[in-house]
């Protein structure tokens, strides 16, 4: 099951979009609710969500705020955006920001709803492992054609331990978030997220078959400030737990 986020700050609409669609006929799982964003960080933080279905206009912290501080944060949950009619600007905004889809609140129905949740599956699954190839110790980088590219592999080699976040390399390159997103994965064929992760991954491969350190001091020490997250990447493209990958060695 994936596991939903539900953000939004009008009482009547976040009861009336638990109630639309029978939610894990889709394969989905209603894992937590918020009414801004302020509310809904902390809980992104500890436990990402594959989703989070998220108004754009809220108090205190608005949907298109949420979104940033999440990929601020180095984690990938997919976001569909509740919107209202004209708001073409922040769809605009959040599209450009990585939200996977948005929906009109005011016209929202049963049939979009399924065929966004459809669409959104199809993505996380596209993602996840079939196994996710194996993780290869760590070894030199292959260099990519573009020192831009691999002015940021070598960042992320040196600095791997540290909050590193898209705005950041960015602006290490001086160049825009959107363009350094697209520019990578055009040349290494992976997103920069996932080049993060494979490389905090790595690095954690090696902390678990050479030294005795515990999980949660090795999570530290690659760079994720979040053990349930680390957890999780670990097993996403390991195929197991770091304490079961550290068993089997």
């Amino acid at each position: 099951m994936w596991k939903v986020l539900l953000v939004e700050d009008e009482t009547f609409v976040r009861e009336s979009v638990k109630e639309i669609i029978r939610w894990e006929e889709m394969g989905f799982t209603l894992a937590g609710e918020a009414s801004n964003g302020l509310e809904a960080l902390p809980m992104i933080k500890n436990d990402p969500p594959d989703l989070v279905l998220c108004d754009i206009v809220m108090p205190q912290m608005d949907g298109l705020e949420l979104l940033q501080e999440t990929r601020k944060a180095g984690i990938g949950s997919k976001f569909v955006m509740l919107t209202c009619i004209g708001d073409f600007e922040s769809m605009r905004r959040a599209m450009e920001y990585g939200a996977s889809n948005y929906i009109l609140k005011l016209s929202m129905s049963v049939k979009d709803l399924r065929e966004t949740l459809s669409k959104v599956s199809r993505e996380l699954s596209a993602r996840q492992p079939q196994v996710e190839r194996p993780v290869r110790q760590p070894a030199a980088r292959e260099k990519i054609t573009h020192p831009e590219v691999n002015k940021i592999m070598e960042y992320i080699e040196q600095n791997y331990d540290q909050d590193i976040t898209l705005k950041s390399l960015a602006r290490y390159v001086m160049m825009g978030e959107n363009y350094v997103s697209a520019l990578f994965k055009k040349k290494t064929g992976e997103t920069l997220i996932h080049y993060l992760h494979r490389t905090r991954v790595e690095k954690a491969i090696e902390y678990l078959t050479t030294t005795d350190l515990p999980v949660n001091r090795i999570c530290q020490n690659v760079g994720f400030m979040n053990d349930n997250y680390f957890i999780k990447i670990f097993k996403r493209m390991t195929g197991m737990t770091p304490s079961q990958y550290r068993m089997k060695q």
